[in-house]
């Protein structure tokens, strides 16, 4: 069987037609495969979703209990039959939860990678490589210029930022699923024992990874405090709310943002971020390359990204390779995630 009769992108995204499902799609239908819990891959309004325990559960904190007509949880390693295909989740290394969705039909397998790293995460289960016919690989840093080095090393300039500038709040914007805990768990490494602020829109999130076990030590909500309590303290956020209002409340703060786009320094200049962290929840070129060589794959589809220069590259190797010029994703939608999750917190913290 080819490949593009078992999976194919349509408006709503990959469509498996032979398992009478879709990967992430991107507007409702009647059965959803999901890799993980980012506003962009995992949408409401679906009949059925599949997906992991923590994806189904971020879901739920960001959507709501009926955010799909049913739900199946499906753990790494575990196959399903769906029609005359079988699906197996293994882990993408990207989120909490987060996986790839291993898809068969007869002898062709084709592996959906979704969001995926290969680099080191103290919060999620690491990268697992899946040997198969057709990798479906996503090129968020699909250029040569995106090398994001360790992010433990990114971690340890902002701790040395925090001892130069005691008097000063450092407020470090990153995406409240994934990246945020994994600059927390990544701090505890270095040895950082103090409390970690929250903005409200943390939160849920946060304290939900606590709850799946993930040390992340003694955190505390930023709302309330006075602004001299927060001199010498790290605080996390939302991006947008590192340029808003809120940040008033904090004694001459030092702007952080936690991002593989931090690569690109006038970006850095551009959104006024003071302390560029080049920490990034995608694998960079040289871990989208060794990926895609490492699954013995002959055939590449790229997705959601750069995806001219990794074509190029796959072509350059001898692969058979193409764009799939899927639409809709992109970085998580932090305005619209912390809308969904803020409604305990007041509505200047949740929205902002």
């Amino acid at each position: 069987m080819r490949p593009q009769d078992i999976l194919m992108p349509v408006p709503a995204g990959l469509c498996c037609k032979p398992g009478g499902f879709h990967i992430d799609p991107v507007r409702p239908v009647e059965r959803a495969l999901i890799t993980h819990g980012h506003s962009d891959h995992a949408r409401p309004g679906h009949g059925a979703v599949l997906a992991t325990q923590e994806t189904l559960d971020m879901m739920r904190l960001r959507y709501g209990d009926n955010f799909a007509g049913t739900t199946q949880a499906v753990s790494y390693g575990e196959t399903i039959r769906l029609g005359d295909v079988t699906a197996t989740f293994h882990p993408a290394g990207h989120v909490l939860g987060s996986a790839q969705i291993a898809v068969t039909c007869k002898d062709t397998r084709i592996v959906a990678s979704g969001d995926y790293k290969d680099a080191r995460d103290p919060t999620c289960a690491p990268f697992e490589l899946v040997p198969c016919d057709v990798f479906i690989s996503e090129a968020t840093f699909g250029l040569p210029v995106f090398r994001h080095g360790d992010a433990a090393d990114e971690v340890k300039k902002l701790l040395a930022s925090v001892k130069l500038f005691p008097e000063r709040a450092h407020l470090v914007g990153a995406y409240s699923l994934g990246k945020a805990q994994r600059v927390i768990a990544l701090l505890r490494e270095a040895g950082y024992d103090a409390p970690i602020y929250l903005h409200g829109a943390m939160e849920t999130i946060t304290y939900y990874y606590q709850e799946r076990g993930i040390p992340l030590g003694e955190l505390r909500p930023a709302r309330g405090m006075k602004k001299a309590e927060l001199a010498g303290t790290i605080t996390l956020a939302p991006p947008s709310a590192t340029s808003d209002v809120w940040t008033r409340r904090f004694p001459d703060p030092v702007t952080a943002f936690a991002s593989g786009w931090m690569r690109v320094r006038a970006r850095a200049r551009q959104g006024g971020v003071e302390l560029p962290l080049v920490i990034s929840d995608h694998a960079d070129w040289d871990g989208l390359t060794a990926t895609i060589a490492a699954t013995g794959a002959g055939e590449i589809w790229v997705t959601h990204g750069q995806e001219d220069a990794l074509v190029h590259w796959c072509k350059t190797k001898g692969l058979a390779a193409r764009p799939l010029d899927l639409v809709g994703y992109g970085d998580e939608d932090e305005g619209e995630a912390a809308t969904m999750i803020g409604e305990a917190q007041p509505a200047s913290e949740a929205t902002s």
